[in-house]
Order: structure tokens, then C-alpha cells, then sequence
């Protein structure tokens, strides 16, 4: 560290690690980018001179050979993620790592157990934890504001789908969309998942089914506390960026609505008008994005544990996993089958 300052090796300098590399560069004081890592040569020597980052690689091994490397931010493709883990492991850098780790439960116990042996800290990119509205409903079911927790519902569509290319290499509607859900539902409930059924469709575009996805989904859990969970999702709200919350309990609720550009209600003979919801991630969680990397620098300064380990990472990999599987075979799923 230089003036008390975490330095960082950005590898990816895609939509998401642009968010993180301008967060990192420009608005964590106790953070600096020392070093980037891209194969596309375009958009690394753009983001190299946009962000005054000295030192930029198509080769992500180069940044981690750098001594003057704290730590890592790992923003590519998730088929990238088990051998830049463990390579930056093994180079003793901590790591902050984009959802999902890997689609596979035995490549993230890897890591996992890679990362424990190393001494070196790992945190998942949950972002949603960090959302000022979720972490809002989060401590109030905590506190026994709402009593026992009995119903979760969790609405979550995005306004556009994905292309083609991406969906493809995402892993499927449940380990790329919904994870983040389950891991807000585990976040929110402070239960476990037990059981999982999930019933999942085609009805944006046929180009889901051609890359053997779905566009749509349901999703009812059962928790180990017995209390019950719905997640809604869909790749097209032609409205907006839709992500809404509510627990429900034994002495209330609490629920949060959507982000939306202004909070102006108009009235006229037509009907009552509001503002849209926010177009998409980028707008609607971009303070949770500063507020998640903050977290992780503010931890490895302290000496203290990430608040989103890799077992998070693998829980919520388990949970989506036991939903592709609860709608391939339309049953109800255990998590505990996946395994």
C-alpha cells in the first residue's frame, strides 16, 4: 500500500468492471488502480487513459505478478473465474469477485479451500446487500420488526434481454438472474433454503429456447425456519428496470418499492402518472456497487472478515442449481440433492 492506499489489478474492463474501476479510481479514497487486465486491446488501452491507469495487460497474469498489487477485482466471464482465482490466490492477492464464482459446486469448493490455505480473503459481488432499500428491510426483519419472518416475495425483471452471445455463455436464466434473489432471500429471511420449485418458460423471445434457456420464471422456496418464499423474474418489463422486496410476518411488513428517476405524481382525467422505474442495474444499484467494493476495501484494511464469503457464493450456486433441476423435472427439489 502507498499512503495507506489498497491498490488494485481491475481484470475485465467490460460494462461491469468499469463500474468498479471508476468506483475504485475515483471514488474510494483509501483505493487506487494500479494495474488493468483486458484481450479486448481496444477497450483496455481506452479504459487505461480514460481512468489515468499506468500499467495495462492483455495477459491477466502480468498484473499479478506485480508486487505493488493488493488486491484484484475480477470482472470477466464466469467460465474465467476458477483458474484467475486460483492463480491470483497463489500469488497471495486478495479477491473481489464478480457473480457467479464458477457454475460448478466442485470448482468453488476448489476455491474456496485454495483461498483458505493462501490467508487471502475472497468476496463475492452480491451487490444487492449493499442496496440502501434491501439492506433497509434486511435490518428490520433482523431487529423482529415484522416478528417471525413467514412470506418473502421478490420481483425481479429486467427491462431487456441479454444478447444472444451472452446467453450462451451465462448459465442459464438461474445462475446468471435469479441467483441474485436467492441470495437476497437467504440475506433477507436469515434462513436457509431447503427446498426449491421453480416452473420456467419461453415467452419473450424464441431465442432463449435456441440457447436451451428460459426467459421467464416462478420460483417458490422453503425455508428451514418453514416460512415460505416467491421469486418472480422476467427478461422483458417494457416498463423499466422492476425490483421490488417484501417480508411479511407474525407482527407486520415491510416492503420496498422501486427506484425511480423522481418521485413527481401527476393527476389529470386520464389517470394518476409517475415516473418510470430506472432503466436498468447500472442506474438502479449504482450506490450499491460503491457501497459493496467500500465494504471489501474497508475490510482488508481492518483485518476483518468480507461480509459476502465464497460459501455465499456456493450456497446461492446450490439454490440455482436445485431450481434448473425443480424445472427440467417439474417437481419440487431439495437443495440437499445438489450436491
Amino acid at each position: 500500500m502507498t499512503d495507506g492506499k489498497l491498490r488494485f489489478g481491475v481484470l475485465g474492463v467490460g460494462r461491469i468492471g468499469k463500474i468498479h474501476l471508476e468506483n475504485l479510481a475515483q471514488r474510494i479514497p483509501r483505493a487506487e488502480v494500479a494495474a488493468l487486465a483486458d484481450v479486448s486491446p481496444e477497450a483496455l488501452e481506452a479504459a487505461a487513459v480514460k481512468f489515468n491507469v499506468p500499467l495495462a495487460f492483455p495477459d491477466y497474469r502480468r498484473v499479478l505478478e506485480l508486487a505493488e498489487v493488493d488486491a484484484v477485482a475480477v470482472c470477466t466471464p464466469t467460465n474465467t473465474h476458477y483458474q484467475m482465482i486460483l492463480d491470483a490466490a497463489a500469488a497471495g492477492k486478495h479477491i473481489f469477485c464478480e457473480k457467479p464464482v464458477e457454475l460448478s459446486l466442485e470448482k468453488i469448493a476448489e476455491i474456496n479451500a485454495r483461498v483458505a490455505q493462501c490467508g487471502i480473503q475472497l468476496m463475492v459481488a452480491f451487490n444487492r446487500r449493499f442496496d440502501p432499500n434491501f439492506l433497509k428491510v434486511h435490518e428490520m426483519v433482523k431487529a423482529g420488526r415484522v416478528g417471525v419472518p413467514q412470506v418473502l416475495r421478490i420481483t425481479s425483471r429486467d427491462p431487456v434481454p441479454p444478447p444472444e452471445n451472452y446467453i450462451r455463455a451465462s448459465g442459464g436464466l438461474f445462475l446468471d438472474m435469479t441467483i441474485h434473489d436467492f441470495d437476497m432471500a437467504r440475506y433477507l429471511m436469515g434462513s436457509e433454503v431447503a427446498e426449491v420449485y421453480a416452473r420456467a418458460t419461453v415467452l419473450v423471445d424464441p431465442v432463449f429456447e435456441r440457447a436451451g434457456d428460459w426467459d421467464t420464471a416462478a420460483v417458490t422456496l422453503v425455508f428451514e425456519s418453514g416460512a415460505l418464499g416467491v421469486i418472480d423474474n422476467s427478461r422483458k418489463a417494457v416498463y423499466g428496470y422492476d425490483q421490488r422486496v417484501e417480508v411479511f410476518g407474525s407482527e407486520g411488513m415491510v416492503t420496498v418499492a422501486n427506484n425511480t428517476p423522481d418521485t413527481h405524481i401527476y393527476l389529470d382525467r386520464t389517470g394518476v402518472h409517475t415516473a418510470l422505474p430506472l432503466n436498468f442495474f447500472m442506474e438502479r444499484y449504482t450506490e450499491s456497487y460503491l457501497r459493496e467494493m467500500q465494504a471489501f476495501v474497508d475490510s482488508l484494511r481492518s483485518g476483518t472478515p468480507v461480509p459476502v464469503t465464497g460459501h455465499d457464493g456456493l450456497i446461492a450456486v446450490r439454490i440455482a442449481l436445485a431450481a434448473a433441476k425443480s424445472a427440467k423435472e417439474n417437481r419440487p427439489v431439495e437443495v440437499a440433492e445438489v450436491s
